[in-house]
């Protein structure tokens, strides 16, 4: 990963991009925090997929999700 301040991405877009489309990252620097990062589309992709199969990794009762939620709406209180 190489870091680059905002001016010099700009400056310099197409250097970057090519760096990019490489397989490589640029973070972003503004006022010497980071911004944003610069990656590519397949590793974009790469990244949400593994996010939500973390999410969706866990098993899931729908049936008795419903039906707790259900219970709960209807349920009377003394």
């Amino acid at each position: 990963m190489k870091a680059a301040t905002a001016t010099e991405v700009q400056n310099h877009f197409g250097q970057y991009l090519k760096y990019v489309m490489e397989g490589n990252e640029v973070m972003i620097m503004k006022n010497g925090k980071e911004v944003a990062r610069l990656i590519s589309r397949d590793a974009t992709v790469s990244f949400l997929t593994d996010e939500l199969l973390g999410v969706i990794d866990h098993d899931v009762d729908e049936k008795a999700m419903r039906e707790e939620r259900i219970r709960k709406k209807y349920e009377c209180i003394d």
